[in-house]
């Protein structure tokens, strides 16, 4: 943020940060749970991607510059013809002065000659690839990234976890599905290790895609960080739990809804259910549905909401039993009646993203009270000096 503050006009920039805070959702699409489309939202968290900061320092660099963005490239372009190195500091300004594709065409061939004169020197734990990967997302550049991260002529450039992650969730909100898991095999081939967040998508990917295949892909990887001891968030479980359901595989549906420490909210509750409708346990789906309308009647209790999709499952499923049926309908009244049936569909819940609030103006205020020279508050340090 100081790099922001520093040049003139900072109160318009630092309005154009806050003002494009917010990312507009994705259209949901309807949701269904005999496909694998539904909703296409963000799989990550703002912060995880990153695009927020990304935006906020092409900002701070367009007002730092002494020279114009089209003098800047035209002098770079002049150092590719006369054969003269790019320097670091020159490639990272690039990137973050790149504002439409013809701009990002440039920078692709100037990424080029930069890896090909430093792809033996280290910068300890700088990377370019998630600024060019932001830079993409950003500009809906996701097939020419794609392209990029696949070239073994670029091997080590784009050589970190983040690039991967960044790329496959914009794949991910586009519904380019294969090739988001062509990305994931590329990981694999370049020995890049997952984190959570690659887990997370992964699974989500796998149950797009809703196939034997990547079902078995699904269960590997589970097993594989089990044994690497690796933390599996629990909506990576959710997606892995419903793409088991999908594949008929009852038992491992269980068996992973039961690693999920914290049940208690909307989406496990649904996810509880179908478990119990597939099993056929009817008595079970029934004495679930009981207990959601006992809690919602409870002053300390948390109202769950059931989606309709997942009480038509029910329906669809057993529909044999008319006793059964009865009951139901009279349990589906009342949960109608409190408010506790929602439309939204098992795919739309576990598509979406809790919001993160990461910018406010308390915060950046409270930033510029810090001396730039001491890192200390500014107040203390007018009086000490």
């Amino acid at each position: 943020m100081a790099a922001v503050t520093l040049a003139g006009g900072s109160n318009r920039i630092l309005q154009e940060i806050l003002k494009g805070s917010r990312r507009c959702p994705a259209s949901l699409a309807p949701g269904c749970w005999g496909c694998s489309q539904g909703a296409k939202r963000y799989l990550l968290r703002d912060d995880a991607v990153g695009l927020k900061d990304f935006q906020q320092k092409k900002l701070a660099t367009k007002s730092l510059m002494s020279e114009d963005k089209d003098t800047y490239f035209r002098n770079i372009e002049e150092k590719m013809e006369k054969n003269r190195m790019i320097l670091k500091i020159e490639l990272k300004r690039l990137l973050h002065l790149c504002q439409t594709s013809d701009d990002v065409e440039i920078a692709r061939k100037v990424i080029y000659r930069y890896h090909s004169e430093n792809r033996n020197v280290s910068f300890g734990d700088y990377k370019f690839g998630p600024i060019f990967m932001r830079l993409c997302y950003e500009l809906d550049l996701e097939i020419l990234a794609k392209e990029l991260i696949k070239d073994e002529n670029l091997y080590g450039f784009f050589s970190d976890v983040q690039s991967f992650n960044i790329l496959m969730d914009k794949l991910f909100t586009k519904g380019h599905y294969e090739g988001a898991y062509e990305m994931l095999e590329e990981m694999k081939k370049q020995h890049v290790r997952f984190t959570t967040d690659t887990y997370l998508l992964a699974f989500a990917i796998c149950y797009k895609l809703n196939s034997p295949a990547t079902w078995k892909v699904c269960t590997e990887l589970l097993e594989e960080a089990q044994l690497k001891e690796i933390k599996i968030g629990k909506r990576a479980y959710v997606f892995a739990i419903v793409l088991a359901l999908k594949q008929n595989d009852i038992e491992k549906a269980r068996y992973i809804y039961s690693l999920i420490t914290k049940k208690d909210d909307r989406l496990c509750t649904n996810l509880k259910i179908l478990i119990e409708t597939k099993s056929g346990a009817l008595e079970l789906v029934l004495k679930t549905l009981k207990e959601t309308l006992e809690v919602y009647t409870s002053p300390l209790g948390k109202a769950v909401q059931v989606s309709e999709e997942v009480l038509t499952t029910i329906r669809e499923e057993l529909t044999e039993d008319s006793a059964f049926l009865v009951e139901l309908e009279d349990i589906c009244n009342q949960l109608r009646s409190s408010g506790q049936v929602t439309s939204l569909t098992v795919d739309e819940m576990m598509c979406h993203v809790p919001f993160v609030k990461k910018y406010s103006t308390t915060m950046l205020s409270k930033e510029k009270r810090v001396s730039r020279r001491t890192f200390l508050p500014l107040q203390s340090t007018l009086i000490a000096e």
